[in-house]
């Protein structure tokens, strides 16, 4: 690429306009980058209207107004899919990155196919919520080829204050499992720490101030509040999420001969929460359920 190029903002296509693609979109057109998006069922004209970009009508239109092309998927299935689509393109000097929280072996899988098309390849899952990404505040885990990075560098600057360059293709997505958890484990503890309080006798809201001021405590935690003692339904990420993202987790450690007792008991308590009708509610529902007696 030349320094002319380098100079100029690079053109951004998002294939994946849920909650973390819009919020990518709208984020990188509120800081001037040119965005395009794309959906398979369609994005209305109004919608991308509203995030600031422009509606592709196929994956092909897409391509030929990007010069970055950023997936932000649902799993595996999802991106192994549309990597397998993107590779039978024409992707001469266009790099792909993905946000999704995916297998490491994902896009390492396609890795060489995705050269011989003529495109670069970083993974670059993201670590925070929609409100985070608008407010430039997630988490990036990047891995790939330093140039790659280096390529992408100036759009991860806009949507992250916390970018790390993991390693080799595919380090990104370990680095993500290996935080998200830690997260998991942070909400199984609480849940028991409230049940173990409320038996013994101690208040709900004497425990959330003991807790919440504690060393223990996180930012994680601290945002949840609002959600565990009920005070709003907001969504920032939803139990289906999380459970889900346990399951690329729990893969990954079956793998690797590594045990994960804590992980699995955080997924009884998230598959209780959604046997309950709370798939969809936010991730601290666990705690509000342990909170109420229904955990």
């Amino acid at each position: 690429m030349s320094r002319i190029k380098r100079m100029t903002k690079e053109r951004i296509g998002i294939v994946g306009l849920g909650r973390m693609g819009s919020a990518m979109a709208e984020r990188l057109a509120m800081q001037g980058f040119e965005v395009a998006g794309w959906t398979r069922s369609g994005l209305a004209p109004d919608t991308a209207t509203a995030l600031g970009i422009a509606a592709s009508v196929d994956l092909a239109a897409l391509l030929d107004v990007s010069d970055i092309v950023i997936l932000a998927l649902l799993d595996d299935a999802a991106v192994h899919a549309m990597l397998g689509e993107l590779i039978a393109a024409d992707l001469t000097g266009k790099l792909i990155v993905d946000t999704s929280t995916v297998s490491p072996e994902t896009l390492r899988a396609h890795h060489d196919a995705m050269g011989r098309a003529g495109a670069a390849l970083l993974d670059a899952p993201i670590s925070g919520g929609p409100e985070m990404l608008l407010a430039g505040t997630v988490g990036l885990y990047i891995g790939g080829a330093e140039k790659d990075f280096q390529r992408f560098l100036p759009v991860a600057e806009v949507l992250s204050n916390r970018i790390h360059h993991v390693g080799k293709l595919g380090d990104g997505a370990s680095a993500k499992l290996v935080n998200n958890m830690m997260l998991m484990g942070l909400w199984q503890i609480m849940k028991e720490a409230v049940e173990l309080g409320g038996k013994a006798g101690l208040g709900r809201d004497k425990m959330i101030e003991i807790l919440s001021g504690s060393p223990a405590a996180s930012p994680a935690m601290r945002s949840r509040l609002p959600v565990i003692l009920g005070e709003t339904e907001a969504v920032g990420f939803p139990v289906s999420g999380v459970l889900k993202d346990m399951g690329v987790v729990l893969d990954l450690a079956r793998g690797l001969g590594v045990a994960t007792p804590a992980i699995e008991a955080a997924r009884a308590s998230f598959e209780n929460a959604a046997a309950l009708g709370f798939a969809e509610a936010d991730l601290g529902t666990v705690v509000r359920l342990a909170l109420e007696g229904k955990g």
